[in-house]
């Protein structure tokens, strides 16, 4: 054994020794938060040298320069790296993270570790409309997933070790420490105690800290709230709330239309190409789409439209206030239709920064309808642009105590909250009206394989299906004769019931030792009665495409203590109701304990 392995084993056999298993989760919370906050700002930092590099100052001077043209180069470089280098699937960073929990055990891919923060940096900084927020929890997670393993944690903890690296990327991004741990908790659905928030709350400050000394005091979204809350307003945010949900179901809506549009075409360099030269086209029109969009948002907050908007080709006069509000209307539908592209032509980012992006945007422009409309009234377009964003992140992401607790957080203070809650809330019911899952969860809830509060569903999603087939059953063909089965069969079986294949091995029926009990003395049907005579149809077949819940089901609906497991009319094996039971109790005791 290498000298190296000699001596973390001897460190693992110290830690058995001294170190109660709370405390060493509490020592691996804080180490997670500082890996997931340490991968979070890499990807700052690279996508920023990235931007430096290329040297696009195009809000200020755009009328000679190409910045347009920078998307097409990252994609290729990043469609060229995953193609070449990876040669493995970049997903969602949430996505990914949700399905590691439900169906592997929290077990994810160490390439995860550096996959997004090599190609998300270029992605985003050549100029690609989407968000680093996702991969920073991807990369956070698969740190937290290897470390768990790496130091032999329980299933339990390897989830809970997934949570503090979401709640930590999450708060090293925005420098906002509750958020991050409200996230983790709202998107990932986990089931924790009371005392587990303990190591969420560490993961969460150690985050923070990291970012803090490798940053400083700069922040992504700074702002000091001066507009209080008015309750005369409260008829406006209500209005506001049912656009914001109305907008985020656009969003859903176009991020799946253009996945769908985009995956016709079976060669990866041709949806490139197609997409490229939609987000050029795109990003020509509209500069102020180019990246991640901070600095959009942080010049709405500012009162400096003119400056968010950026230089346009089009020679419009910014003294109308209502072409810059039909601009600003703009810039939210085009986000979608930019990050959704990006995304479909090879791109690796995240949706989060997109939403706040149109959120921005879109309360800007309803402040600025308000205080135009010539009644008499006025509002802060500041408030409602940060209102805008609590809506779509409420919306969009299905996560509405996160949308309240970040912008809570990033404006230093709670004056908003009466407001926040009610954006929040009327924008999710209506998005949760129309689009029931989260561009997250869409597609693992179609597939069964999605988290959620119910922890008896949650167990059933983590068990396996392969792990519960039985083999050790004697298959019988139609043709054999009685006597045959007998001897070659039942004499060698412990079960008491016996499938019948035919020469393909493809299930046909079933033969019970009951149906033949009376007659297997009687010698003389031995070479006369073929096994044909006593077959049955199974009283439910088992599909190895069926999860859990659903064999659950075909168990309680037949009655039956077997039922056999088929693919593709192949037979596989049966499984028992014991057995099925046995694993349910056992991975409930694992994951709750």
């Amino acid at each position: 054994m290498p000298s190296s392995k000699k001596i973390f084993k001897k460190i693992l056999i110290w830690r058995y020794r001294n170190i109660s298993e709370r405390q060493f989760v509490y020592i691996l919370s804080v180490l997670v938060g500082f890996l997931a906050g340490l991968g979070t700002v890499t990807l700052k930092n690279i996508t920023h040298y990235i931007q430096l590099l290329l040297s696009v100052d195009f809000l200020e001077n755009s009328k000679n320069s190409y910045y347009y043209v920078f998307p097409i180069i990252g994609l290729l470089i990043v469609v060229i790296v995953k193609k070449t280098w990876l040669k493995k699937h970049i997903g969602h960073g949430i996505s990914t993270t949700l399905y590691a929990i439900s169906k592997k055990k929290g077990i994810i891919p160490k390439y995860n570790m550096y996959a997004s923060l090599l190609t998300a940096p270029i992605t985003v900084g050549f100029g690609g409309s989407v968000g680093l927020q996702g991969p920073a929890v991807s990369a956070g997670t698969a740190l937290a997933s290897y470390t768990s393993r790496l130091f032999h944690m329980s299933t339990k903890t390897r989830m809970l070790l997934i949570g503090c690296a979401t709640a930590g990327a999450m708060s090293s991004m925005f420098k906002a420490p509750i958020a991050g741990i409200v996230f983790a908790l709202e998107v990932f659905s986990l089931d924790i105690a009371f005392v587990s928030l303990i190591p969420l709350l560490l993961a969460s400050v150690s985050a923070i800290v990291t970012s803090y000394l490798f940053l400083g005091s700069d922040v992504l979204l700074g702002f000091e709230l001066n507009d209080k809350f008015e309750i005369s307003e409260i008829g406006f945010y209500a209005i506001f709330a049912v656009f914001t949900g109305i907008v985020s179901v656009y969003f859903s809506v176009v991020y799946f239309a253009i996945r769908k549009f985009f995956y016709q075409f079976e060669k990866r360099f041709v949806r490139l190409i197609f997409g490229s030269v939609i987000i050029a086209f795109i990003l020509f029109l509209m500069p102020s789409l180019y990246g991640e969009g901070y600095g959009l948002i942080n010049n709405l907050l500012k009162g400096n439209h003119i400056a968010a908007i950026g230089n346009t080709p089009f020679n419009f006069d910014p003294d109308n206030i209502w072409i810059v509000i039909s601009l600003l209307i703009l810039i939210t539908l085009f986000k979608a239709i930019a990050m959704s592209t990006t995304f479909a032509a090879g791109g690796v980012g995240g949706i989060f920064i997109p939403t706040l992006v149109m959120g921005s945007a879109l309360g800007n422009a309803f402040g600025k309808i308000i205080n135009n409309m010539g009644l008499g009234f006025q509002v802060s377009e500041a408030n409602f642009t940060l209102i805008g964003m609590t809506g779509l992140m409420a919306g969009v992401l299905h996560a509405p105590l996160t949308a309240i607790f970040l912008i809570a957080e990033i404006t230093g203070g709670y004056d908003l909250f009466v407001p926040l809650m009610l954006v929040a809330a009327i924008s999710f019911s209506i998005t949760k009206y129309f689009v029931s899952n989260s561009i997250y969860t869409y597609k693992l809830a179609q597939r069964g394989e999605l988290i959620t509060h119910n922890k008896d569903k949650n167990v059933m999603m983590m068990m396996q299906i392969d792990s519960l087939i039985e083999t050790n059953f004697k298959s019988v063909n139609p043709e054999m004769l009685l006597g045959e089965m007998l001897k070659k069969a039942v004499a060698k079986s412990k079960r008491n019931i016996f499938p019948v294949l035919n020469e393909k091995k493809q299930f046909l029926g079933i033969v019970l030792l009951d149906d033949i009990r009376p007659v297997m003395f009687d010698t003389e049907m031995y070479k006369s009665v073929t096994i044909n005579s006593f077959m049955k149809a199974a009283p439910e077949i088992i599909h190895e495409t069926d999860s859990v819940e659903q064999v659950m089901h075909k168990f309680k609906i037949s009655g039956a203590w077997n039922l056999p497991v088929v693919k593709d009319g192949i037979y596989k094996g049966f499984i028992s109701k014991s057995k099925l039971l046995t694993a349910y109790r056992n991975k409930l005791v694992e994951v709750t304990s």
